[in-house]
């Protein structure tokens, strides 16, 4: 009993040290205020050329403003990344833990069929005692035989008995202890997973946020860096500039992004069509093109920060080509995620989800909290994070435990 409290209360500390770490800086670390900005109007900029002092009071506003918004972007994103790092971290916590834990589940198992056949052989000695018991064994000991020899015989044969059988019994006590044992730490180990899970979960959603933010600082800076720098221009140039010729050429690029997104809508309904029609089982398809390469398991390293127990597929699929949701369901997550790059997950409800590494930089095409269809294109493969080439790692989990993705979808009936 004491050792199994030693090994509950060091199990436990390693979980808290991994908590520290991770939620540590999750919890503990307050988030940057929000930064707001007043942004001149056309009609300061006009006002600001009726003077030089006047001028370059608002050609330096502008120019700070610029800089302002490029540093807010770096500083969301570099957020991002952090946050990102931890989520990884905090998986890959998690799936070690799990894989002890599988692993100390399976020698409970078998130490207790070890157990159990050597409870029935002690359950067939004290049957054949018994039974010879009920026939009076001292009258067979000493009037069973014809000669002193045989007496002797009897006597040895019921010593070799009586040691056999409290062999047998003792074996069968220390196999049952063991068996006990090995399923008190397993035990230990799946309770201590809840937490681990629950880390990963919140380093999630943590990372999610950060990702968040960074879109929102970039959507700001895009929003309004044109318009600062078409004011600056003004100023500097000492050309006046009226708002509504600035909204005559804003106008004109607006209709010509989206004519390219139109025109990539259609391409990606197109892409989603063959990809869905022609490799669609059960609700599912392959999420990429090219062949299934590095397999689920086991596995030495490619490359230097890579883990050695491979959790998904890896697709060998060429860059900037369509990743596909596996299946229908709702994002939720997209951003950076560590070793695993540019990352999209998919809830499919039920606790399965499927996951996307490695996307191309600006490769994501859909948003935390949207939901997608089967065959959709949500992303585009790359290199990011710990890669050596474009590829799609992919990875399904069931109630955030990993499984081999092949055989899961060959189980669906989608030919790989």
């Amino acid at each position: 009993m004491a050792h199994a409290q030693g090994r509950t209360r060091r199990f436990f500390a390693i979980v808290a040290i991994i908590a520290l770490t991770v939620s540590g800086v999750i919890v503990g670390q307050a988030s940057t205020p929000a930064w707001a900005a007043s942004y001149p109007s056309w009609s300061d900029v006009k006002s600001a050329h009726r003077s030089e002092a006047a001028k370059k009071v608002e050609i330096a506003r502008l120019k700070a403003l610029l800089r302002q918004l490029e540093a807010n972007v770096i500083a969301a994103q570099d957020e991002a990344q952090r946050k990102g790092q931890e989520y990884y971290e905090a998986q890959l916590a998690y799936d070690a833990a799990a894989y002890r834990a599988e692993q100390l589940q399976a020698q409970a198992d078998e130490a207790q069929l070890i157990a159990d056949e050597s409870i029935l052989q002690a359950g067939r000695i004290a049957a054949k005692v018994q039974r010879a018991g009920s026939q009076d064994v001292s009258m067979q000991l000493f009037f069973g035989g014809d000669s002193e020899s045989d007496l002797l015989s009897n006597l040895g044969m019921a010593s070799k008995v009586s040691q056999q059988s409290s062999g047998i019994y003792a074996k069968a006590k220390r196999d049952q202890n063991s068996a006990q044992a090995m399923t008190d730490e397993a035990d230990i180990a799946s309770e201590a997973l809840k937490g681990l899970a629950e880390i990963a979960e919140q380093a999630m959603v943590e990372a999610q946020k950060a990702a968040d933010a960074a879109d929102a600082a970039l959507a700001e800076q895009d929003g309004n860096q044109e318009r600062l720098e078409a004011q600056l221009a003004s100023l500097v140039e000492s050309r006046i500039v009226t708002e509504q010729q600035y909204a005559i050429g804003a106008e004109i690029r607006r209709k010509a992004e989206l004519e390219r997104q139109r025109l990539a809508e259609i391409e990606r309904k197109k892409q989603e069509a063959a990809n869905g029609g022609s490799n669609t089982s059960n609700g599912w398809t392959k999420p990429s093109g090219g062949r299934a390469s590095s397999s689920y398991g086991p596995r030495v390293p490619p490359t230097k920060g890579a883990s050695s127990w491979h959790m998904g597929t890896d697709f060998g699929a060429g860059c900037n080509t369509p990743i596909y949701a596996a299946s229908s369901g709702r994002v939720i997550y997209a951003g950076w995620n560590g070793g695993y790059g540019n990352f999209v997950k998919i809830d499919h409800g039920n606790g399965l989800t499927t996951a996307y590494a490695h996307i191309v930089s600006g490769g994501i095409r859909v948003s935390h909290g949207q939901n997608v269809s089967v065959g959709q294109v949500i992303a585009r493969v790359g290199t990011t994070g710990t890669s050596t080439g474009c590829h799609l790692h992919f990875e399904v989990r069931n109630w955030g435990t990993a499984t081999d993705p092949v055989k899961f979808l060959r189980n669906k009936g989608v030919s790989l």
